[in-house]
């Protein structure tokens, strides 16, 4: 009886520890409707940045991530010379777990239009990103105002603006 009180435990954990990667997963649509869900491991896989932003903190926050152009991008969402005509009405549309929305204009996101970088954040000060914050966050260190900060990023969205 006493053997089954350590197996339970460690598969007890195991679950624990397979729910908290489901968490950690990232849906997004893209413009064509298609719908890719994208792991901590995929995510992670990408190319890292790091940037040092003033939050509401007395002091600069250093947050390592991924570019949203990154993840965009393997997820299929086109950028580069196919940013033009109608593709300029797009927008992301992020959406948070708690509901919380924001939207930024595709080309906002394209290196041939600005050389400003937002960041999938994963990690702050070199920590994961707390429960209130995470698994994942937008950080747009330009950013006079912090609105378009998501928390808790679950889907990124392309849409059309009619």
């Amino acid at each position: 009886m006493k053997k089954l009180c350590p197996l339970s435990t460690v598969l007890i954990g195991l679950l624990f520890n397979a729910l908290s990667v489901l968490c950690q997963q990232i849906t997004v649509q893209t413009d064509v409707g298609k719908q890719v869900v994208l792991s901590r491991l995929d995510i992670e896989g990408l190319p890292h940045v790091k940037v040092t932003a003033t939050e509401h903190a007395p002091a600069p926050v250093t947050f390592e991530g991924v570019t949203l152009k990154s993840v965009l991008e393997k997820a299929g969402v086109g950028f580069g010379e196919s940013m033009k005509g109608k593709r300029l009405s797009s927008c992301l549309l992020i959406e948070a777990a708690d509901g919380y929305r924001a939207v930024i204009a595709l080309p906002e996101l394209d290196p041939a239009f600005t050389d400003k970088q937002t960041l999938l954040a994963f990690l702050r000060d070199g920590k994961p990103l707390g429960e209130k914050e995470g698994p994942y966050r937008i950080v747009m260190p330009d950013e006079k105002r912090m609105a378009r900060w998501v928390r808790q990023v679950t889907t990124l969205k392309i849409v059309d603006v009619q």
